[in-house]
């Protein structure tokens, strides 16, 4: 019943903010017909102003055009994009895959670091570990990411000639999985260590030790399980950080996804591509939150 009512809230909520932000583009206050007669350089007459806008179905009423782009959503027909004219359904299913290697690989590779950093931190209080984890927590926070992908573009591939930028092969998506795991991995390295420090103040952990556990040994059997669910209960919120942090590394490391596409449609009042990035974005929040509310359960089937 749970999974049930909180798909029903899902789908609601998806709804709701489908017309929301389906009005927020449509009220812009650029003419997508006019821009696209300046852009492909046709004649400004009154006959091609109407064709265009009945093609697009911008001669409707707003709730009845919501309302027909809803249904076609849901069936695949996500409307062609206004500047390349092109399905918008092909167009994000060629580029989805590389969004989805850069955001997925990123978390991963920061949930891979943060474990065995934060046992480290937490092992050792006021260690090397300890330290630079929280330094590089202070320094996440504040250094741009766009920055500091310059940074290392200039360095590592223009002066040690270590990658080739802007290649758009399989090494270019390294530097841009590492930039988009730096920040995640400081959050969950403190996430992890955090709630390891709590569970040692516990009476059951001295107990522990008691027994004849070293410090570490107890850290691992009786405070690991609880860290790792604090960690994934924050992959929630750092789910949203990484659509930013993979919208930079694409513009930057000029990478084909969908932000790039976003990017290039924004300055031609692209709505079709504006409203179904926001759709996809929404989904791609629902479907982690599912998947960590998943992987918690398994941690503790209380949940259930």
């Amino acid at each position: 019943m749970g999974f049930v009512r909180a798909g029903v809230f899902s789908m609601v909520g998806l709804v709701a903010l489908s017309f929301a932000s389906f009005t927020l583009i449509a009220l812009m206050p650029a003419d997508p017909v006019e821009i696209a007669i300046r852009a492909w350089n046709l004649p400004a007459t009154e006959e091609t102003v109407a064709v265009l806008r009945a093609d697009w179905g911008l001669d409707r009423p707003l709730v009845q055009r919501y309302l027909h782009w809803l249904a076609d959503f849901v069936t695949g027909d996500w409307g062609r994009s206004f500047r390349t004219g092109e399905p918008v359904f092909a167009e994000f299913r060629a580029r989805l895959p590389v969004s989805l290697v850069l955001g997925l690989s990123g978390l991963l590779l920061a949930i891979a670091l943060a474990v065995p950093l934060g046992f480290l931190a937490a092992a050792w209080p006021g260690g090397f570990a300890d330290r630079g984890s929280r330094a590089l927590s202070v320094f996440v926070q504040a250094v741009p990411g766009f920055w500091l992908g310059l940074i290392l573009l200039w360095v590592i591939g223009v002066q040690l000639r270590w990658i080739r930028p802007f290649a758009n092969d399989a090494a270019a998506f390294v530097l841009p999985i590492l930039l988009i795991a730096l920040h995640s991995v400081a959050v969950f390295c403190r996430v992890y260590r955090r709630d390891m420090a709590e569970t040692a103040r516990r009476p059951y952990f001295r107990t522990a030790l008691a027994k004849g556990l070293s410090h570490r040994q107890a850290l691992w059997r009786h405070a690991h399980r609880s860290a790792f669910y604090a960690l994934l209960s924050a992959v929630r919120s750092e789910a949203g950080w990484v659509i930013g942090s993979t919208a930079t590394m694409e513009i930057l490391f000029n990478l084909p996804g969908l932000s790039q596409f976003l990017v290039q449609s924004i300055a031609v009042r692209d709505q079709m591509v504006l409203q179904a990035y926001v759709m996809v974005i929404a989904l791609w929040l629902l479907v982690m939150n599912a998947l960590v509310h998943l992987a918690l359960r398994l941690l503790d089937p209380r949940l259930a």
